[in-house]
């Protein structure tokens, strides 16, 4: 069961996929003779993350209509998530992701997804925007923005926001999902303007707002009205920057087992963080040890550590 924490909102928008992880290490996928299943996508991930840290979470997205989409449910549902807006897409299948696992820095994937995906045929008519409105943290990430009609339900998602603090976007770039790296430039630099705190890589932070290098990025993220910049640099650690102050946190050196899904429970604790008040040092601290924990293990979503855990990682340092 999740630890007790703050009894402050928490909801999240975006996808959610069936991620087949292969049993093998350092074989290729068309080898690979079994997988385990176990749900995924970067929104589903955060989610589940920030309920392992004891906050009450909704999840708003879209599931195919067969048993892999009923299998996203219950496991939503037993991480301790409210699933009430997770509603089924007729006729479009759930997306399958193949993983592979060549630690420590090799982890491709296979996605399919196409033409689209049930939670890119969200709309703003499906939105609960009350609840959206009163979370004290909103999560979206840039993937939503992708393709119609989720792309106005994010916006719209924001304006139903605009007079409170708390809305977080994950920069979250796969180039696949979109038309081109131009289109996803353009929308991705509209929404800066409504969210306070962005999170991306340095390949995402140049998507974003055309700047690789960490500390100019960040700032170009300040001067879009950004009030976090946080820009993640793998084995460079983690910057994070506000108008007042920097902070700049090292990597934590562990064992990797598996990259994919570091990210997640770094936003996720990133979260926590902000839920209890934390200062920046602190959160960010607590986040990337959250996200030096999950590498250390097989999965991702099954993953994502309690704060007692990530407290051990800290204290192991």
């Amino acid at each position: 069961m999740p630890e007790i924490a703050s009894k402050k909102s928490v909801v999240v928008l975006g996808r959610v996929i069936v991620d087949l992880y292969p049993d093998e290490v350092n074989v290729p996928l068309k080898d690979v003779a079994r997988f385990t299943k176990a749900i995924g996508g970067s929104a589903a991930n955060v989610a589940v993350a920030a309920a392992r840290h004891g906050h009450p979470v909704s999840f708003i997205s879209r599931t195919g209509d067969d048993a892999f989409g009923r299998f996203e449910r219950e496991e939503l549902v037993r991480f301790g998530i409210d699933v009430s807006h997770v509603e089924t897409a007729p006729g479009v299948p759930t997306p399958i992701t193949f993983c592979e696992m060549f630690p420590p820095d090799d982890f491709p994937v296979l996605i399919y997804r196409r033409p689209t995906a049930p939670d890119m045929l969200i709309t703003e008519a499906d939105l609960p925007l009350g609840l959206i409105r009163d979370a004290d943290v909103y999560w979206s990430t840039a993937t939503g923005l992708s393709q119609e009609p989720s792309r106005a339900a994010h916006f719209a998602a924001w304006e139903s926001r605009r007079s409170r603090a708390g809305s977080v976007l994950d920069l979250d770039y796969r180039p696949s999902f979109w038309e081109s790296g131009e289109q996803a430039s353009r929308e991705i630099s509209k929404a800066l303007a409504h969210v306070d705190v962005v999170i991306g890589n340095q390949d995402e932070c140049e998507i974003a707002v055309g700047e690789r290098d960490a500390h100019r990025a960040a700032d170009a993220l300040l001067a879009h009205g950004v009030r976090v910049a946080i820009v993640k640099r793998g084995p460079l650690g983690v910057l994070a920057k506000t108008a007042e102050e920097t902070v700049d946190v090292a990597p934590i050196s562990v064992p990797v087992v598996n990259g994919l899904g570091a990210g997640d429970a770094f936003g996720g604790a990133f979260v926590h963080g902000m839920l209890e008040g934390w200062s920046l040092t602190t959160t960010l601290d607590f986040a990337n040890a959250a996200g030096a924990y999950v590498t250390t293990q097989f999965m991702c979503s099954s993953a994502m550590p309690t704060s007692a855990e990530v407290e051990a990682v800290l204290a192991g340092r």
